[in-house]
């Protein structure tokens, strides 16, 4: 029954979710559905820590309802700059 509630409350964009941004790697996660904000404030410090162990930095992280398309948005701008900075050019004879 716990899961049908979720389940429409995930489809008119009320459940509550805990989205972490971190600035390195410049993402955003989404870790939910919840059924109220109680139950995701209680599960974010887990997510916080896992973060912390794979080397995120700049974490922050907010309970709020919404409805992500996805559950990892990555900067690819982010990346493609990072990437031009660091690949050294090719040398040709």
């Amino acid at each position: 029954m716990k899961e049908l509630w979720i389940d429409l409350l995930v489809s008119w964009g009320l459940a509550w979710w805990v989205e972490i941004s971190t600035k390195s790697p410049d993402c955003a996660y989404y870790f939910g559905p919840f059924a109220n904000a109680r139950d995701a404030k209680a599960n974010e410090s887990g997510y916080v820590e896992d973060l912390e162990r794979e080397g995120a930095r700049g974490i922050a992280a907010v309970v709020k309802r919404c409805k992500p398309d996805k559950l990892t948005v990555f900067d690819e701008s982010a990346e493609l700059r990072f990437s031009q900075l660091t690949t050294a050019p090719s040398l040709s004879k």
